[in-house]
Formats: structure tokens, sequence, C-alpha cells
């Protein structure tokens, strides 16, 4: 077994992005990252929610994996106990990368620095003791002796699936401590793929993508070109349904194997295999400088966005394959929506953000995240969904962990939502702001510091909000250069009549674009934007049967859902109709206090028989699990 232990045999001075986040494209984009410390969540939602991350998600997942079995996977492999039990699905070594990886951005965001070093360096010496002398990992085929099995399975046994989960949590590590310890292991690993598959070796891949977003990563991280290489390599092989199922249940498109990726007009297959991918392709595009492939990820972006993805944001209706259907088959009762596809999405979004600077990917990164994302964890950040259905109904039966009738469970044997989540939340404000060539660009809302440079001149930005409970948004300048640059603000495509103003001037705010303010700015001035937060009733689309002669109701970034406690008796969610204004009540008794959104109930005569109290979506089944409901019938 290798046991690298230090920096030491790593040239360290050859190592790029040190300080940086997720993403670090060395090829021209559009819009460029800001460093991962730039900027700061100082009050306010989001600055809790990484609080609550930080506190609870991250401390007790090191509690659920020790229990699962996940660490002893790799003690007993480095031990070379090889008929040792082994814990867990295939792919719970990448669980364990993932935690890690969240534990590094936390560490880099100003987490307890001895708590967190200590943990990075002993998980890491336990990974680094686990890995074969050839560069080979992954501990379900060690632990069974099984070595001459390498690869036999490649779509379920998710051998190179873990790898780059590792390279992803290497990568974070290194950016955050410095340190490249597990940067080492990555690298070995990630060698004894290149030697294994490509154009003159194996040319087949894992039926579970996220290698190639995790190798260009490598890439940008030490400057190795084969690693950009071995990504285009498994890109460009996917396609040609090499990858099976030997008990035939699933066929080449839940394996994102039916056509070649440049061919693919619109996400199909397993929806977070299909969204790791779109993402990986779409680094390989910017890299590449390939615009004909990047043409293809927006195309298939839009499809997806118009045909197969609910009014929250969730993708995947089907729970054979945990896949994407047909364009429209988007049933609410039997909604899958996994967590991971959402947070997967964002991640493809970002990076077409970045590409483009459309702002119709920071749109629905807004959309995903505060309705297909947080729904998927508590309010207390110790129990998730796995799925995220957009109706409950009263008959509902707890026949599969993963049913929302069953309520959030505070852990799963397919534990890759809540690890997944906590590296999400621990990097969500690396989504808050940009530079570009010529000045700052302000995403999404949340109170922070934003820090960063334009041409070489030092910025600070203070933006102050109560964001996504109301629309108000104050952004201070608190240090600029004397020479005139850009701020330019999204405007989400919901807020119309949105109201911007910068030193007591209007400025034009149209939804759906960035509104640019160009200016030689000074410590001091203030730029304003009101956003509309009247509740408003989105209609449902007639070729979706599911949301046919229904509504939905938005306030600001949220969608609200019914959920059967708040209701009055006499009203049953199940066949429930409505019609008439939405108001919005504040009600201390739900939730500690939150503003509910209100309709009136009514029978087939038009009979006002009540009102149908809302609350934000992403908080329902935090009290007692029950019917619920995101599309209400008009009568």
């Amino acid at each position: 077994m290798t046991q690298p232990s230090s920096t030491d045999s790593l040239p360290t001075h050859t190592l790029r992005g040190a300080g940086e986040g997720p993403v670090l494209p060395l090829a021209a984009t559009t819009l460029r990252p800001l460093p991962f410390g730039a900027v700061t969540l100082t009050e306010g939602f989001l600055a809790d929610l990484q609080s609550s991350n930080a506190a609870t998600s991250i401390a007790r997942g090191e509690a659920h994996l020790e229990s699962e079995g996940a660490f002893a996977n790799f003690v007993n492999t480095a031990a070379g106990d090889y008929d040792g039990e082994y814990h867990g699905p295939a792919f719970e070594d990448s669980e364990v990368y993932k935690w890690l990886e969240a534990v590094a951005w936390e560490r880099g965001r100003g987490g307890e620095a001895p708590k967190l070093d200590d943990a990075l360096t002993h998980y890491t010496g336990i990974v680094a003791a686990a890995q074969e002398d050839d560069g080979y990992l992954n501990t379900y085929i060690q632990i069974g002796d099984l070595r001459s099995h390498r690869y036999e399975s490649l779509g379920f046994d998710h051998e190179i699936f873990n790898v780059g989960a590792l390279i992803q949590s290497a990568v974070a590590q290194y950016r955050t401590t410095g340190r490249a310890d597990l940067l080492q292991v990555a690298q070995a690993a990630a060698d004894h793929l290149s030697e294994t598959f490509g154009p003159d070796a194996w040319q087949t891949t894992c039926g579970h993508p996220v290698i190639e977003m995790a190798l260009v990563e490598l890439y940008r991280t030490t400057g190795i070109t084969r690693y950009l290489d071995q990504a285009l390599f498994f890109l460009d092989v996917r396609g040609k349904a090499t990858v099976v199922d030997p008990d035939g249940n699933f066929d080449a498109t839940y394996f994102c194997d039916r056509v070649p990726v440049r061919q693919t007009t619109s996400p199909e297959g397993h929806a977070v295999r299909a969204m790791y991918l779109a993402a990986g392709a779409t680094d390989i595009a910017i890299e590449t400088q390939d615009a004909a492939l990047l043409d293809t990820m927006q195309t298939q972006w839009t499809n997806m966005v118009e045909s197969k993805m609910y009014v929250n944001g969730s993708i995947g209706s089907e729970w054979h394959g945990e896949a994407f259907g047909e364009p429209y088959d988007l049933p609410s009762d039997t909604a899958y929506g996994e967590t991971c596809a959402a947070i997967a999405s964002i991640q493809w979004s970002w990076r077409l953000l970045l590409a483009t600077g459309d702002a119709r990917y920071a749109d629905l990164m807004e959309r995903q995240f505060y309705n297909a994302v947080l729904s998927g964890i508590s309010r207390d950040g110790d129990s998730y969904f796995y799925v995220n259905a957009l109706q409950v109904r009263s008959d509902a039966v707890p026949d599969d962990y993963r049913r929302p009738i069953t309520g959030r469970l505070h852990w799963f044997g397919t534990s890759c939502c809540p690890t997944n989540l906590m590296r999400t939340i621990a990097t969500i404000h690396e989504y808050v702001a940009s530079t570009s060539a010529t000045g700052v660009q302000v995403h999404q809302f949340a109170s922070a510091h934003i820090s960063g440079e334009v041409e070489g001149h030092p910025i600070e930005i203070a933006m102050r909000t109560n964001y996504p409970w109301s629309g108000e948004v104050t952004i201070e300048i608190l240090r600029a250069p004397a020479t005139p640059f850009d701020i330019d603000i999204r405007i989400p495509s919901w807020a119309h009549d949105a109201v911007l103003q910068s030193e007591g001037r209007a400025v034009t705010a149209t939804p759906g674009e960035y509104a640019r303010i160009t200016r030689t700015w000074s410590a001091g001035d203030v730029v304003s934007l009101s956003l509309p937060f009247d509740p408003v009733a989105v209609p449902g689309r007639d070729i979706v049967d599911a949301e046919r002669g229904s509504l939905a109701i938005q306030r600001g970034p949220l969608i609200f859902a019914a959920e059967h406690l708040d209701q009055p008796d006499g009203i049953v969610l199940d066949d429930v109709s409505v019609a008439g204004e939405l108001t919005v009540e504040h009600r201390d008794d739900i939730l500690g206090g939150i503003d509910t959104v209100v309709v009136p109930a009514v029978d087939a005569s038009g009979a006002v028989l009540g009102s149908v109290t809302t609350i934000p979506y992403f908080l329902w089944a935090n009290r007692v699990v029950g019917p619920m409901r995101v599309w209400l019938p008009k009568a």
C-alpha cells in the first residue's frame, strides 16, 4: 500500500489554485469566479444555513459514516484484511470523499481550524494507506480480495466514479489548506485510470459520470494536460452503449450511454448521472474552447428547463432508474426530484454562467437552491429527504424509505444526498458574485462582504438584505479605484416592476437580465434594489397533465405548498379547489413565525369554503408529515 504522509513528495510549486473555490477555469471565460474567501456571508438566511451545516450536518455526518462502517472499509483495506466485512453500497468510498470535501470547504470558510485540520489529517491518512501500489483504490473491490475483478462491472461498481469524488475532495483540500497529501493519492488514482482506459487501452467508461469534471479540475490544479485529455476521452467514448447492466434491469439510456454527448439534445436517463455528465462536458468545452460543444450543452439545458423540469426546479420524474421521463412527463405525487439531481444541476448552471454570463443560469440556480435543494434538509440540519415530491396524498403509503410520507431521515444506506448537501452549503457563498474584465457581478442576494479586483484594483462591497424573506437589497461600496468599473446586478426573471436606484437615480431593471451601472465609484456610494414580493399565481401548463387547470404560488424566489395541518376543518387537500386573491399573512404559530400565502378555497359553485394556507415548499414536513401539494386546482 502507498502511504504518502506529507506534501514533500509532490512538487507543490507547480500546483495552481490555492485559495480558490470548486471551479477554476484556466481558459478564458466571460466571468471569473472569486477566490474562495472573497465572499463572506455576514448574517441572515444563508449565513445561518452555513453555521448550521458546520455545527450539525458536517459534525454528525462523521458519526453517521463511522456507524455505517464507511471509515472501517479503508482501515480494513489498509490492514490487508481482505476477508473482512465490507460496509455499505459499492460507492460508499465516495461518501467519505464528499464528506471530507465538505470538511475542507468548511475549513477554508473559516471553520474551527484545529478540529477540522485534525479530521483532514486523520482521514486523509486512512484513505492514503488503503491505496494499492499501482494507484488503484476502491475498498469495495479490495476488501473482498476481488482485485482480479477490477472494472468487471462498470455500470454499478462505481470504481471510476469513486476516483472522481476522491479528486474533487483532494482539490478542495489543497485549495483551502495548501496540503497536497490527498492530492497525491488522487493523482496516483487518476494516473492508474489513464493507463487502464483510453484510445490505446480499454475503450469504455463508468456507469456513473463525475470523473469528467473531476479530471478537468485536476488538470486546472496541476497543469498536467493528460488529465484533460483523459476527461475528453471519457466524454467521447460515452454514447456507444459500452456500459451494460449484466442483470438487464437498465439499458444504455440509464447510464447516459445511448447517444453521444455531442448529439444529445436533452438530458436523459438517471438524472444525477446526466447532470454530472453535463457539468463535465461544459468544463471540457471551456478548457478546449470547443464552441460547438458549448452550444450543445446550452441546447440541452434549455430543453431540460422547458420540458423536463418541475416548477420548483426539481428534475427526474421517474422512480425507475431515478430518471428523466419523456418531455412534459411531470407527475406531482410520484415525482422523484432527487436532491442530488438539483445540486448537480446547479453545478452545471454555474459553469454555463461563467462561460456565457447569461442571467438565466443564475436564475435557475436560485430557483433550484431554495426550492429543490433546501427541501432536502430539515431546518435543524440533521435529517434529509432523498426524494422531493410536489404532492403527498392522504392515503400515501410509506412503502419505501425514500417516500416523502416517511419523513426526513437522519441518514440513508445510500447517503449521497446528505454528503452532497454538506459540500454544497459549505460553498454556497461562491455563487453570490463574480468578476469580469470590466467589473463585478452580483448573482445571488445575501448579506455579505465581497472583495475582488478589477484590472488589478481592489474592490470591496457590502450587501445587506433579508432575502429570501424580503426583496429589499442594499449594496454599499466600501473601497473602489479612482477609475470607472461596472456593477452588474441580476434582476430575477420573476421580478417584474423591480426598482433599482444608484445614489437616488433610477436604473433600468429588466427581468431576467443583469442591470449594469458603470461609473467611478467612491466609498459610501449605495445601490438599492427593491424586488416585488407580492405573491403571484403561476399558471400550470396545459401540456403537463399534473399542472393543467392548476396554479402554483410563488413569492419572491420561493415556491409555496399547502400542508395539511395548516388547513381548517372541511378542507381536504386531495380535492381542494381555489379561486380568488392571494394574500400574505404572517403567522407566529407556524415554524416560529413566517409569512404565509393564503388563497380562498371554493366548491364547484364558487362558494367560499375557507382559506388554504401555504408555506414555503422547502419548509414542509418540518412538523408533522402528511398530505401536501404545490399545484392547486383552479375552480
